[in-house]
């Protein structure tokens, strides 16, 4: 397999122990994850996990009126689908590809038999549970209390963060409705930071100019997340989540 496709690319199954990794390698499935494909729906019935590799999955919540907003998002830090191994069938959320790459499926019998190994496995997926239920809330704080300008920075610094390049596929549209808030706000907020040179935004391009100029406008919430995540899911040798293995 080459290394490009390896499962390895996500940091969870790169952190496994080659024995249990080597459990569920042969049963990982690559598969393609276009822009805005629902791989799953609120209130359906969850049948494979994803760990994503070189894509980015948005968990929305959505309102009886249509609107919608992102709780959290998921790259190659994590998987999608932890209702299967913490006891759930279904979830009143939708997750929908934001970013689109590959990622690996497995299907919900193998992920809940390794689980319940009570191995590696199940201590770094209960670790990433409480990683992303602290993505979730603080999600939730930002959105409450924080500017369009300081989410919109937020928000693309935790894309960035997982991704190889520094160019976004993302229209305005898009945007507004992964931050819940209307599309002008997203075309003030955008505007001023291209204005300042952190940013260029074109025919649904962004590419971002000045990281440290994103860092300085954010909010306290991205590193909260940040680090929330490196302490949780640190590995113990080095320091860091998911050193590849050569295999």
């Amino acid at each position: 397999m080459p290394q490009t496709q390896s499962p390895t690319l996500n940091h969870l199954l790169a952190a496994l122990p080659a024995g249990e990794f080597d459990l569920l390698a042969e049963h990982l499935q690559l598969v393609a994850m276009p822009l805005g494909e629902m791989l799953y729906e609120p209130g359906a019935q969850l049948m494979h996990a994803y760990f994503p590799t070189t894509s980015i999955v948005s968990l929305h919540y959505v309102m009886a009126s249509g609107a919608s907003a992102e709780a959290a998002g998921v790259g190659n830090e994590g998987v999608v689908g932890v209702s299967l191994f913490m006891g759930g069938d279904t979830t009143p959320s939708s997750a929908v590809v934001q970013t689109a790459g590959h990622a690996y499926r497995l299907e919900r019998r193998l992920l809940e038999q390794g689980f319940n190994r009570a191995g590696a496995l199940q201590s770094l997926l209960l670790r990433y549970s409480q990683a992303l239920i602290t993505q979730m809330m603080q999600t939730a704080a930002c959105n409450r209390h924080h500017s369009i300008e300081q989410q919109l920075c937020r928000w693309l610094l935790s894309t960035l963060d997982r991704m190889p390049a520094n160019d976004l596929v993302m229209t305005q549209e898009l945007l507004a409705s992964m931050l819940g808030v209307r599309r002008e706000g997203i075309t003030e907020a955008a505007g001023r930071l291209q204005q300042a040179g952190v940013i260029r935004y074109r025919r649904g391009h962004i590419a971002v100019l000045d990281r440290r100029g994103l860092e300085s406008r954010t909010c306290e919430c991205y590193d909260v997340v940040r680090k929330e995540l490196g302490r949780l899911l640190s590995d113990e040798r080095d320091g860091t989540l998911g050193t590849a293995r050569v295999r």
